[in-house]
């Protein structure tokens, strides 16, 4: 529905968007990892359900709200709005959409679900199903991922086709209708894997990382490819206008799975960072800076964190001969000031904040613990806990951050094979730096898993912004 004056949730810069009010609500999707492994489902279906992050209410750090989805074995894995700040671009053809529907694909399933949260934030209604045959046919994909809300449509990236090899790569919806409109490139180039996507949009370019095809991951990590260097270890620069490849950079065939992808929020700004999440080198994570220069797009490694050593006897099969836990970065977010960068370990379980307000040379200014393969870090208001920090969101102001533990069904079970319960636990942040756990949310779920978290009225990877 269109409005008459742009949605109050949409900001025409960073800086205004860190000063609005604070989230109260989080949507968080949920999976039946026994539907996902084909191992029968256990009476749940996939859902998504909405947290209470407001503290001064009795049901806070409580689930307030579920709905689940009519079918089942979709593994909801990301999620986002379909209107957000980039409505506010001067050449957008939508400024009066609202933040109102969240667009919920299934990685496994490929369906997409469009969820109205208007009518009541705390129950979402399921308003339209896009089947995988229409994606297929309209797209030439399967497997959609990541969601962001652009200036001209709703972009969603998938890691291939439907017989699970390549390419992968991206495609739109339309803002009103939610009408697949077909695949965004129109050349290609070498671009062949696929994962995340973002851009840069005061320099009109379009960034990509890959992962694997569903082929490649969809039955857990697959040691010879890795050691092998087939996992994606190259970002892509595209002309954002044109839909044009422009150049590929490359980390090397040792850095495999270069994932997400965190521009800067200043649309001034041409660099960002991205996570590789192992070196078959030495089992080290590490993050990436790309940038614009005289010379250039350029990237190079500015952050490494190793891997830790761990008794054999902790550790699952794939990592007993190594004796030692990698770190296994699988997220991370960006401050809206652009100035601290979270980076999750999932693998040992730390999550990371580092200062990167010189972003070439990054500081580590605070860290926390919670799960960890070998370490099983309590919570202070419980045991040891399974998982680790893997996907993270922040809130606009800065302040405060949302963890999940899951990272996806079939390599959870190979990293955590004596079974993940699922959790989402806040970190505090301060804002000169240093992070705390808050000792009084920890959400726990019951045979499903949690994965992307997206809070109401906008978070730090949700929007993009045209003005700095």
């Amino acid at each position: 529905m269109a409005l008459w004056k742009p949605d109050p949730s949409f900001y025409p810069s960073p800086r205004m968007a860190s000063q609005g009010p604070a989230e109260r609500l989080a949507y968080v999707v949920t999976f039946d990892p026994a539907a996902a492994l084909n191992r029968g489902a256990n009476g749940r279906h996939d859902s998504l359900s909405v947290l209470d992050l407001n503290p001064a209410s009795d049901s806070y750090g409580k689930i307030v709200g579920r709905v689940e989805l009519p079918s089942s074995g979709d593994e909801l894995h990301h999620f986002g709005w379909n209107a957000c700040s980039a409505a506010l671009c001067p050449y957008a053809p939508h400024p009066h959409v609202e933040r109102r529907y969240l667009i919920v694909p299934g990685l496994r399933s490929s369906r997409i679900h469009i969820f109205d949260t208007k009518a009541d934030p705390l129950k979402p209604t399921l308003s339209r199903v896009i089947e995988p045959q229409e994606l297929a046919a309209r797209t030439g994909y399967s497997r959609p991922h990541t969601v962001h809300c652009g200036p001209d449509a709703i972009y969603m990236s998938a890691l291939g086709a439907p017989d699970g090899e390549g390419p992968g790569g991206l495609f739109l919806l339309d803002h009103d209708s939610f009408d697949v409109l077909g695949r965004w490139e129109v050349e290609r180039g070498p671009q062949h894997l696929a994962y995340d996507f973002w851009w840069h949009l005061g320099h009109d370019v379009a960034v990509t990382s890959e992962w694997g095809t569903p082929n490649m991951i969809e039955h857990g990590l697959n040691l010879d490819l890795l050691t092998a260097g087939r996992y994606g270890h190259s970002i892509h620069i595209w002309d954002l206008r044109r839909r044009r490849h422009l150049q590929a950079l490359e980390l090397g065939a040792e850095h495999q799975m270069a994932l997400e992808l965190r521009p800067a929020h200043d649309p001034t700004k041409p660099y960002g960072f991205v996570n590789v999440v192992v070196s078959t080198k030495n089992l080290a994570s590490s993050v990436w800076m790309w940038e614009h220069g005289t010379k250039g797009w350029d990237i190079r490694k500015i952050i490494e964190i190793p891997p830790e050593p761990a008794d054999a006897d902790l550790l699952p099969p794939a990592l007993k001969p190594f004796k030692a836990v990698p770190p296994l970065v699988t997220d991370m977010v960006l401050s809206l000031d652009d100035r601290f960068l979270y980076v999750a370990c999932w693998g040992t379980g730390e999550m990371r904040q580092y200062d990167v307000s010189d972003p070439g040379n990054p500081r580590l200014a605070g860290s926390i613990r919670l799960g960890g393969i070998a370490a099983r870090a309590a919570h202070p208001t419980t045991g040891p806990l399974n998982g680790g920090p893997q996907m993270v969101e922040l809130s606009r102001d800065g302040r405060r951050l949302y963890v999940s533990n899951s990272l996806y069904a079939a390599w959870d079970e190979q990293f955590y094979p004596d079974g993940l319960r699922g959790w989402v636990a806040k970190i505090d942040a301060n804002p000169a730096g240093g992070i705390t756990v808050d000792p009084n949310f920890l959400v726990q779920f019951e045979g499903e898993r949690p994965h992307q978290i997206r809070l109401d009225g906008g978070d730090s990877s949700s929007d993009s912004f045209c003005y700095p």
